[in-house]
């Protein structure tokens, strides 16, 4: 099947994508989160020509293609871009077939444990706890991650004393036979990052993301060889030769693929088998309520490797406002601790018309 038409409906913090094969068939996808506009500029300019036109039958095929073609740019955002057309394309092939995603992939419709996100550092201890408390006792969570150090912080803390101070209060707060994660997104040194590790140890936590800055791979190896705590990572790497890498050195215990920053489906599958091989579980990395967290059900519900739990943002619109109004009707709800991944066609998803009346449209057709 060829296409004839690749469409962006875009602002700055979200874009979705819009294919049309010749046939007339459809499908809706979504380029990555953040700077959207930018990556749909880069979808028209440097991904598009390359794909109009050709078969889309071997999707792997068609966007190493254009790896090749813009071998020039070998980063994040032509990855972002390839997302768009590949997230596309899957949902036109699960509306021509009647099936989801998850189907043609090899799973099936059906719930998916989730663990309640939180992205915010600007909390107290207490007042994180008492939020997940809240959480649980409305959609019954059992498993919460919360956030260490500073982002890229060079060892700092939000504040002094901070990351000492949540690990034991979310433990006391949310009891023994919780599932207690967290993420220091890239903050500290290998030293630093043990420390902390060994006092996640010692109050139970069991997934430790991103210790050292992520593309120090040797660094965070060092963690990972030194704690029994699970080190993960992942999510910003979108080089196919760089994850073959970090798995093969088992830089980390659970890879964490961005099927948005990685470059849709088809690579993320890759991903997948490459950390199947090396007996990893895969716990992708989705922090924000647009469509990569759908896609990431989709995908958990499929493969064989796949991790205890589905990240899921618990940031309203005061954190997000842009995730308002997304959608004709919400994708997303829990449900005994469980999102769910319906059986309807492709994503099963309509995209809300009036927030596509507001966004930046453009189009590149044969």
């Amino acid at each position: 099947m060829k296409l004839i038409s690749i469409e962006t409906f875009a602002n700055e913090f979200v874009g979705f994508v819009r294919v049309t094969a010749e046939d007339g068939s459809q499908g809706w996808g979504q380029v990555s989160t953040y700077h959207s506009d930018i990556t749909a500029q880069v979808l028209h300019r440097q991904v598009a020509p390359w794909v109009l036109g050709q078969d889309t039958t071997d999707l792997d095929d068609l966007l190493d293609i254009v790896t090749e073609r813009e071998h020039k740019f070998p980063g994040s955002y032509l990855r972002r871009a390839l997302a768009g057309l590949d997230t596309a394309i899957w949902d036109m092939r699960g509306k021509q077939a009647g099936k989801p995603v998850a189907e043609l992939i090899g799973g099936s419709a059906g719930t998916i444990r989730a663990y309640a996100s939180s992205m915010k550092r600007d909390i107290t201890p207490a007042d994180e706890a008492a939020r997940m408390q809240r959480l649980r006792d409305r959609f019954g969570f059992d498993a919460f991650k919360v956030r260490a150090g500073a982002e890229v912080g060079r060892n700092r803390d939000e504040w002094p004393g901070r990351t000492e101070e949540i690990i034991p209060t979310m433990r006391k707060a949310m009891g023994d036979d919780a599932a207690l994660l967290i993420d220091a997104n890239s903050c500290y040194s290998p030293d630093r990052a043990i420390e902390v590790g060994r006092m996640l140890e010692d109050h139970g936590f069991s997934h430790y993301e991103e210790p050292c800055p992520y593309w120090e791979l040797e660094q965070t190896k060092e963690v990972t060889d030194t704690l029994d705590i699970d080190v993960t990572g992942g999510e910003q790497d979108c080089d196919l030769p760089t994850w073959r890498r970090m798995i093969e050195m088992r830089a980390v215990d659970i890879v964490q693929p961005d099927i948005l920053y990685l470059g849709g489906i088809s690579r993320t599958l890759r991903v997948c088998r490459m950390a199947e091989n090396a007996d990893l579980p895969v716990t992708p990395h989705c922090a924000n309520l647009s469509l990569v967290t759908l896609f990431t059900m989709h995908l958990l519900r499929a493969i064989p490797n796949a991790g205890k739990y589905l990240e899921f943002s618990i940031e309203g619109d005061d954190y997000y406002p842009w995730q308002d109004g997304l959608f004709v009707e919400d994708p997303f709800t829990i449900e005994d601790g469980h999102a769910r991944v319906t059986d309807a066609p492709g994503w099963g998803i309509e995209v809300n018309p009036e927030w596509l009346a507001r966004s930046q449209y453009q189009a590149s057709t044969l």
